[in-house]
């Protein structure tokens, strides 16, 4: 994944793909074997990864649409995700895309609305299997990390821009290095990685990186014979340990309160769908729906119930997180002022 513009984000922000939806509010004619010859149908758009999890349910079940309302989802290469809500005519009803973007692009609320959370953090400590070091808890974080090299994929990007948040919260003071050398044994020394770098042989003492590269990196491979092991979870260290609000739900604002409510019902049980699926028909949903030639974030194999549980998908409407993203963006400027704007009350969808 590469940077936003201005630093802004774990899933950067130019270039486009396939765009197959009707406009908001048009109708798309068909023939359709229930007799309804009009439907109005909506265009949904996610960043493969995570937060194409939340959309699971919304697939499966949109297979047999209910008339006069269907959804049109499109799972896109997680670089592309701003292209479908900015510019004079955007293209995405629905959209998933990070906080920090959603506040940086659609704060003021004129053409889209959040309608809350859906992926709540999948960030994770690593560390070699052969090195006799702690995993990292809000009891000893504040000690065990001085002195040691912490590897971030996307420093630049979501992962180290939330990890510098959690760093201020325990008040560890952080310098960063292009090597392991003579590191300062005051401070935890930070190294911007690629992901490829992520093993024994880099040398660090932990490595931060999302779900499902945590879970690959853990199983070692032929040519890295020494594993990296678990050694904590970034989520658990911030705020009160139940994560934070890392992508959200943007509607675009139009009159269609069927359109808003299914939608709704959709996300509310997109966790429970995850729990009751199996690998092989999540991996089919996911792919019917991923534009035509990118690379599959998730592989059927990655699909289990510890990587779900990992991607901590769940729906929280914006009535009951707003305080809880207000929060989290305004300690994403502190670290990058850039980063993100602090939305207005009317970026925060309410029921009509």
């Amino acid at each position: 994944m590469k940077k936003w513009i201005s630093g802004m984000l774990c899933f950067a922000v130019i270039g486009a793909a396939a765009v197959g939806a009707a406009a908001c509010g048009e109708n798309d004619k068909e023939h359709t074997d229930n007799g309804h010859d009009e439907w109005t149908t909506y265009s949904v758009y996610a960043p493969d990864g995570a937060p194409a999890l939340a959309l699971a349910g919304l697939i499966e079940q949109e297979k047999d649409p209910v008339p006069p309302i269907k959804f049109d989802v499109h799972i896109v290469d997680a670089n592309t995700i701003a292209t479908y809500v900015t510019g004079k005519d955007p293209t995405a009803d629905f959209c998933i895309l990070p906080s920090n973007a959603a506040g940086k692009l659609l704060g003021t609320g004129e053409t889209y609305q959040m309608l809350g959370t859906v992926t709540n953090g999948n960030l994770y400590f690593l560390t070699d299997t052969n090195k006799n070091l702690p995993e990292l808890t809000k009891e000893n974080v504040a000690t065990a990390l001085l002195g040691k090299t912490l590897g971030v994929i996307q420093y630049e990007n979501v992962p180290g821009l939330t990890l510098r948040i959690v760093l201020g919260e325990y008040n560890i003071p952080y310098q960063v290095v292009e090597n392991n050398d003579d590191p300062n044994p005051a401070k935890v020394n930070l190294r911007s990685l690629t992901p490829a770098q992520v093993v024994p042989a880099t040398g660090c003492d932990y490595y931060l990186c999302p779900e499902p590269a945590r879970t690959t990196k853990i199983g070692g491979t032929a040519s890295s014979p020494n594993p990296l092991r678990a050694a904590g979870s970034l989520q658990a260290l911030y705020g009160d340990g139940s994560g934070f609000p890392q992508a959200v739900m943007v509607m675009k604002n139009f009159e269609n309160r069927d359109a808003e409510e299914r939608m709704l019902s959709y996300l509310e049980g997109c966790a429970d769908f995850l729990t009751k699926t199996d690998a092989h028909t999540l991996a089919e949903l996911l792919a019917s729906k991923r534009t035509e030639g990118l690379e599959a974030a998730f592989n059927e194999a990655q699909l289990n119930p510890t990587v779900l549980a990992n991607c901590s998908v769940g729906f929280t409407k914006a009535a009951d997180c707003k305080t809880k993203v207000i929060e989290f963006l305004r300690k994403y400027k502190e670290i990058s002022a850039d980063a993100t704007n602090i939305p207005d009350d009317a970026f925060f969808y309410r029921a009509k």
